[in-house]
């Protein structure tokens, strides 16, 4: 049997910040041109590949960026790789910042409706927690949440409880640095978002 060439794989785009770049363990191609930096089973893109061989999963994370930033390159690094679906995760940036969850919805709201306008099928992920977040950014994670769990139009998936501690989920279940999931938390994003990316490029 001959190796499926590039050419006929599906193109996915995994567009946001931190999360998605892979921090602390590895820095994503768009950090480290041209394929990125360090430990790659610390994204769930890498482990998103490994589970389908079939999809060709561009990593377009950005440690830092709010939801304004990453809606910035949209048309550079989802729309110009004409890609068949888009997995956007973003919003913990903007909170850990202090913006409003009216803020945060509104940029959300725009991107989505960019991927919709250019015809490119959305998976959305909820905001990962973080150890050090306050009672009232917590409460701001889960609205946001909630919000994305119930728009219409866009194929919701829990990343957040994918990566959040048994009986705690405020906390990640395992961290390097109390802020980004270690490369087990990066494995079960990529177990949550594998099964709704099927259903989406069905």
């Amino acid at each position: 049997m001959t190796k499926r060439s590039a050419t006929c794989r599906t193109r996915i785009v995994a567009l946001g910040d931190s999360t998605t770049a892979g921090t602390p363990g590895f820095l994503s191609p768009i950090e480290a041109p041209p394929d990125g930096r360090g430990d790659e089973t610390s994204q769930y893109a890498y482990w998103l590949m490994r589970s389908h061989p079939e999809w060709d999963v561009l990593n377009r994370g950005v440690n830092g960026e709010r939801s304004d930033e990453i809606e910035s390159r949209f048309d550079r690094d989802v729309v110009g790789g004409s890609p068949a679906a888009v997995v956007i995760i973003a919003g913990v940036n903007d909170i850990y910042q202090g913006r409003t969850v009216e803020h945060v919805i509104g940029r959300l709201r725009a991107i989505y409706a960019r991927a919709a306008a250019a015809g490119i099928r959305v998976v959305a992920g909820s905001i990962l927690p973080y150890n050090t977040a306050t009672p009232e950014q917590n409460g701001h994670i889960r609205h946001v949440n909630e919000w994305i769990r119930r728009l219409p139009g866009v194929m919701f998936v829990d990343t957040h409880a994918a990566v959040a501690m048994a009986g705690n989920p405020a906390l990640l279940f395992e961290s390097p640095d109390g802020l980004h999931p270690a490369a087990a938390g990066y494995r079960r994003m990529a177990d949550a978002i594998g099964p709704v990316l099927e259903e989406v490029l069905r």
